[in-house]
Formats: C-alpha cells, sequence, structure tokens
C-alpha cells in the first residue's frame, strides 16, 4: 500500500538560514506519525511546505503516491490535508458554525448553505465522537473545545490526512488526554495524522512511529514501541540530556513577597482570585498547581501590576503596596519584581518588533539603552547578542521579526528579557510552554539557579510532572482559592484531588 505521505529531498531556505536540508519522509496511511525536535529544528517548516505555506526549494511531494504540486493551502486541502495550527485560526467573535463554514460555504444563498453546514457538522460530531454546541461564540470555548472546532474544521473540508502542530502547548492534562482520545478514534477510522510536539511522554503514549528532527534533518526514524524517552532526547539535541530535575534541599530564608486576602475580578467582572494568602520566600520555589481558569492568570496580573486588585494587600521586599491601586509593571520592575507572563503573544512580545528590541522591552529606559529620549542601536543589539549566545536562541538574528521565531524560541526571548535582570521575585507563567525537550532542561536548571541565588520565585504551570520536580512547596487553587498545600513529594493523585477541588474528608475518601 502507498504512503499516505512521502517527502523526498525536501530542503528551504529563509536567506542564509537552511530550515530543511534533503529531508526524506515516509508516513503510512492511519497509522500517527510523530515528528520530534528541537525549537528550530524545522518541524514546523517541514509541514508548512506540505500545507502549502511554503514552497520547496527543492525535492517531491507525493500523496498516495502519487506526485502533488501544493502551491497554496486551498491546493492542500483539495489534496485532503487539513492542519491545525499552534495558535488557531479561529474567528473569536464567530460561533462554532460559521468558523467551520467560513471559506467553504458551498452556496450562493448563505441560508441554505448553513443548513447544509449544519447537517454535515451534526453528522461529524457523531461519527468521530466531536460533540459541540454550534451555535456558541468560539470566544467563549475554553482552549480544548476551540481546538476541537479546528479538527471539525479540517474535516468539513474532508481531510484524510491531519497535522497537529504543538496540540497540547495550551491544554490542561485533562485537554490533553481527550484530544488524544479522539486521534486514536480518527486513527481507527483510517485517518492519517502527523503529530508535531516536543513532549516525549505524549509521543510515546499515542504515535505508532515517530522521526527525530535536529538542524533542519531528520537524523532519525523509529517505531515507537522500539524507542524510549532517553533515545529520542538524545537524537534531538545530539547529547545525553537530563530529564530530570536536578536540585539540592534548601532551607528558605525570610520573605521576599506576601500576600494577604487577596480578591481579584476579571474583565467580565466574575472574582478569578477569592481570599488568597501566601509568601514566597528567599530561596524558594512556590509553585501553584490547578486546572487553567481556576485565578491561576488573575492573581500572576495582580501581583505583576497588570490588574487591579479588589482588595488585598501585599509585601515586597519588606515594603507594604496597595495592590488595589496604580501599581504598574514598570513600578514592580523598579521594585525587583520581574515577570514572565503565560502568554507570550498578548502581553510578553510585540511579535513584528525583532527580537533585539523585545529583548529590552519595558527595559527601554534603562541608561544602559540610551539616553533621554533617543536609544543606543549598538548597545540594544551587544544586549541581545549576549542573551542570544546565553539562551541558545535560533535562529541568532538580533534583527529578525519576533514573528519569524519558533514558540519555543519566543519563550526564550522573554526569559533572557526577564531572568537576565537579577530580580529579586521572578513571576513565571507556563515557562517551558510549546519549548522542547533540550531547552526544557536548560530553563529549568536557570529557575533552580535563581533559588539557589537566595532568589523568590512563583511558578504557575498546567504541567503537574513540571510542578513536583521544580517546586519546594505547591500550592493548589481550585475555584480562586488556595485550596490545599502540600510537598513535592506528594503523589499525583493526592494534588489531581486537589485540583478538582475535593478537600478534606473527600480528599480523605
Amino acid at each position: 500500500m502507498a504512503a499516505a505521505i512521502e517527502l523526498i529531498g525536501i530542503s528551504k531556505s529563509f536567506g542564509a538560514v537552511r530550515a530543511n536540508r534533503d529531508i526524506n519522509l515516509s508516513v503510512q496511511k492511519g497509522t500517527i506519525h510523530g515528528i520530534v525536535g528541537e525549537n528550530g529544528a524545522g518541524k514546523s517548516t517541514l509541514m508548512s511546505i506540505l500545507y502549502g505555506f511554503y514552497q520547496a526549494d527543492s525535492g517531491e511531494i507525493r500523496i498516495d503516491g502519487k506526485p502533488a504540486t501544493i502551491p497554496d493551502s486551498n491546493a492542500a486541502i483539495a489534496a485532503g490535508i487539513g492542519m491545525v495550527h499552534q495558535h488557531f485560526m479561529l474567528v473569536e467573535t464567530f460561533t462554532v458554525l460559521e468558523n467551520i463554514m467560513l471559506g467553504a460555504e458551498q452556496s450562493g444563498f448563505l441560508s441554505s448553505g448553513i443548513r447544509r453546514a449544519r447537517a454535515e457538522l451534526g453528522r461529524l460530531e457523531r461519527e468521530h465522537g466531536l460533540a459541540i454546541d454550534p451555535d456558541a461564540l468560539v470566544e467563549e470555548l475554553p482552549v480544548g473545545l476551540q481546538q476541537r472546532v479546528e479538527i471539525l474544521k479540517a474535516l468539513y473540508r474532508g481531510a484524510e490526512i491531519l497535522i497537529l502542530d504543538e496540540p497540547t502547548g495550551v491544554l490542561t492534562p485533562a485537554e490533553a488526554d481527550q484530544l488524544f482520545a479522539v486521534l486514536r478514534q480518527l486513527r481507527a477510522e483510517g485517518k492519517t495524522i502527523v503529530l508535531i510536539t516536543h513532549k516525549l511522554r505524549e509521543i510515546l503514549d499515542v504515535t505508532d512511529n515517530v522521526s527525530v528532527m535536529r538542524r533542519g534533518e531528520i537524523v532519525a526514524t523509529r517505531a515507537t514501541r522500539d524507542t524510549n524517552a532517553g533515545e529520542l532526547a538524545e537524537l534531538m539535541v545530539g547529547r545525553r540530556v537530563l530529564l530530570r530535575v536536578d536540585k539540592t534541599q534548601r532551607q528558605a530564608g525570610a520573605p521576599l513577597l506576601a500576600v494577604e486576602g487577596l480578591c481579584v475580578r476579571d474583565g467580565r467582572g466574575v472574582r478569578m482570585v477569592d481570599d488568597v494568602s501566601f509568601e514566597v520566600r528567599a530561596g524558594e520555589i512556590v509553585g501553584i498547581a490547578g486546572v487553567a481558569g481556576n485565578g491561576q492568570s488573575e492573581l500572576l496580573e495582580a501581583l505583576s501590576g497588570i490588574r487591579r486588585a479588589e482588595r488585598g494587600t501585599m509585601r515586597l521586599g519588606g515594603e507594604t503596596l496597595d495592590p488595589t491601586g496604580d501599581l504598574d509593571p514598570a513600578d514592580m520592575r523598579r521594585r525587583g519584581l520581574a515577570h514572565v507572563p503565560e502568554d507570550r503573544h498578548h502581553v510578553g512580545l510585540v511579535l513584528p518588533f525583532t527580537e533585539a528590541e523585545n529583548a529590552i522591552l519595558g527595559y527601554h529606559r534603562d541608561p544602559a539603552f540610551g539616553s533621554g529620549a533617543f536609544l543606543n542601536p549598538g548597545a540594544i543589539r551587544r544586549d541581545a547578542e549576549a542573551k542570544i549566545a546565553a539562551y541558545d536562541i535560533r535562529p541568532p538574528s538580533p534583527d529578525l521579526k519576533t514573528a519569524n521565531f519558533s514558540g519555543g524560541n519566543q519563550q526564550k526571548i522573554v526569559l533572557a528579557r526577564e531572568m537576565e535582570r537579577d530580580p529579586s521575585v521572578l513571576l513565571i507563567g507556563q515557562p517551558t510552554r510549546g519549548v522542547d525537550v533540550g531547552a526544557i532542561e536548560f530553563i529549568h536548571r536557570r529557575i533552580v539557579e535563581m533559588r539557589d541565588a537566595g532568589k523568590g520565585v512563583l511558578l504557575v504551570s498546567v504541567e503537574l510532572d513540571e510542578i513536583r520536580s521544580l517546586a519546594d512547596r505547591i500550592l493548589v487553587m481550585f475555584a480562586g482559592r488556595i485550596v490545599g498545600e502540600c510537598g513535592p513529594d506528594a503523589g499525583e493523585g493526592e494534588i489531581g484531588l486537589l485540583m478538582a477541588g475535593e478537600t478534606g474528608r473527600e480528599a480523605a475518601e
């Protein structure tokens, strides 16, 4: 049987950067094929060529054994290829049905097209187990259901091959499990799935075969049952990788950040942080575990000065501050509090800016970067080059627009900017979202180094393994409250019960 996808001798360069080098890849029909590699290894570029976003400089594409020319995404869709992007391509103010129809209305009369689309969507939901309210506004759906809309969009257009680019980067563990159940169902129905991810556990759990990319080349392809996380990590990075956090126990010092009775409402007026009190001491990492949407984001925003609190007090370095007043991020940075936001695209970066410009964003008034109204381009560039080297940001180009970096390298730009300021307290949300295994090791080591240097770190992550590996103390949030505290040796089941809101007698049972 002919392979569903064959890529033969595919090469692609962007200026002096060779993103893909003579790639040969075969994906069998009815399988889930994983592609792993470091950030900037060329994974997304390769799939963008397959989906028609880019044109290869050389090489051939075959679909079901036949040569295929794919000049754009319309040609890819016509060839039976669908793609779910890392950052969803949805109109948030449209309904589910409107998003699925968009660009595929199939009728000059909108009313008849809507009726046909509604009927077809109902069939897809029943056949594939992808139930969703067609009249729900996308902006009101949780992220996991938004991703379901993207999958339904591809199936509505007749996709037999489905490409998913870092599909769990924005999902909770429960939502990721639901996604993998959907993928297994699609495989059982004969669909072919290409899964791009940096999470080795996911590769080992859901794929049939896996190809490893490094610096634009495929360096190995394995049947998943014949490999393991250690081998894949070493193939990705080109060296042995420590798949655990190496840290010693430390005695925490004096409180650097203390919060008392903090209440915060979101933009809708809903109280998302409800009477929260805790402290972060010098030389400790405090992790906040919880399912996304339970107030963690609003807590970080209030502490960093982005969002005004409804009530409560906070102390930073012994100074009492009023989070209900006019604090702003610039004030907090000057007081020694740095913030790596959860959403790097909307809060952490200005994507049309260059890497060098983003590397000083928020710190651009520092005398090191200029005087008065005038910036010093040479100083800014030298600063960017130093951060690029220290954090292995790829490609190493200070002048490249930040939008053109991979998600993991964008994350490194934010981390370098905030961590290199040597803050006394670091707030860090989802530090390794969309980051490859080698970079995860590096980021975890830098976080531990900050703790060992006597800094206080408040860490929010939906990756429970990450929280348990890094944190000296774990606080669990549910429905805006801290419902429990435990040590890093607590079991996943114990923490999971607290995350689900089962406390006290319920958790004991």
